[in-house]
């Protein structure tokens, strides 16, 4: 009885150790057979490819910025006075030159018609005094001072004149006032805040872009803003660029004008835009899903003699649904779009079909 346990005992241990190296031997071939077709060998892999589309690209940035006035200015009085007339309504639109307020200038005016009745006085006795010139009947030394003297009440009128002029408030320009911040009666000093005006029949906007695209920022560039305001998209031209670059933020500053139907944008408004810098018409283009990336590095997998090549490439401007290749594949290239994921480097394949994409305008 126990010879027959004993005897058991080494059948089982006999059968299992023939099972490990049947199975051991099952998994290396396994191997081999994955290692082949690692290699390129055994069936092909049926992937689907399509040859480069050639078209324009229009390279663009994005920047955002504040809406500015095409002028804007704080109404305040020059002098110190009390407010007596306020000839304008808030939101109203005027025109250059415009009233808005005046000051109490009576006394002003009360010495501006003393000085005026002394210029009529001076007058006539510079005339009377010509008349009897012509007779010799007084000399010419007297001509003179009664002429230096008219002079001088001609002088002093026009400095009364320019002082009441200070106690009348107008508009420097054309354009829309805001709120009024002071009332009939004040006293109001150089400074205080009567109201705002802005010129926004034209809008500038400044943006910061990199320093890296200055060789190619230019006055000129078309521009497209937008805001979260209102749906559509205002379009407008760079006109001018600042003439340093911020030490910090390493950016330059640009600064853009757009036309302002009805006034529909209002300065501080927060904008964005893309800026067209520059356009390239034989960009390389192949579909977004071709690519494989691994961090800051783009592979694409060319079709050559039937077997894939993982091929570096360096990318450009991204699109819709494409990407645009600057180095790595050329316009005859055939590019895997679908069935990466089965593929290596250097494995055989067969394309299934090739991909046909419509032309269309591109634009980034």
């Amino acid at each position: 009885m126990r010879i027959a346990t004993q005897l058991a005992i080494v059948a089982v241990l006999t059968a299992s150790s023939v099972g490990a190296w049947y199975w051991n031997e099952q998994r290396s071939g396994e191997s081999v057979e994955g290692s082949h077709q690692f290699r390129g060998g055994g069936r092909p892999i049926g992937v689907i490819t399509t040859k480069p589309r050639i078209d324009s690209v229009t390279i663009t940035i994005e920047a955002v910025g504040t809406a500015l006035a095409n002028e804007a200015v704080t109404i305040t009085p020059r002098v110190s006075g009390i407010i007596d007339h306020i000839t304008f309504e808030e939101g109203a639109t005027v025109k250059a030159g415009q009233v808005l307020a005046e000051l109490d200038a009576t006394e002003l005016k009360a010495n501006l018609q003393e000085e005026r009745a002394m210029l009529q006085q001076a007058q006539r006795l510079f005339d009377r005094a010509q008349a009897l010139y012509q007779n010799r009947a007084v000399s010419k030394a007297r001509i003179d001072e009664l002429l230096a003297s008219l002079e001088a009440a001609r002088a002093r009128v026009r400095a009364n004149k320019a002082r009441l002029e200070d106690y009348i408030i107008r508009a420097p320009f054309g354009g829309r006032l805001g709120l009024r911040r002071v009332s009939v009666g004040a006293l109001v000093n150089p400074g205080s805040e009567i109201t705002t005006l802005d010129d926004t029949s034209r809008i500038k906007v400044d943006f910061r872009v990199p320093e890296s695209v200055l060789s190619l920022a230019r006055p000129g560039l078309p521009i497209q803003a937008k805001s979260v305001t209102y749906p559509e998209i205002f379009k407008g031209v760079v006109k001018t660029l600042g003439s340093r670059v911020d030490p910090v933020t390493r950016s330059i500053e640009l600064r853009t004008e757009f036309a302002n139907p009805n006034s529909r944008i209002k300065p501080g408004m927060f904008l964005t835009a893309k800026i067209a810098i520059d356009s390239r018409t034989d960009a390389v283009l192949v579909p977004e899903e071709a690519l494989v990336s691994q961090g800051a590095t783009h592979f694409v997998f060319l079709v050559h003699n039937g077997k894939a090549i993982r091929t570096r490439v360096r990318i450009g401007e991204r699109l819709i649904g494409e990407v645009e290749i600057l180095e790595g594949v050329g316009s005859i290239d055939s590019v895997v779009v679908r069935g990466l994921q089965k593929i290596r480097d250097g494995s055989s394949v067969k394309p299934l079909e090739t991909g046909h994409r419509p032309q269309r305008e591109v634009t980034s």
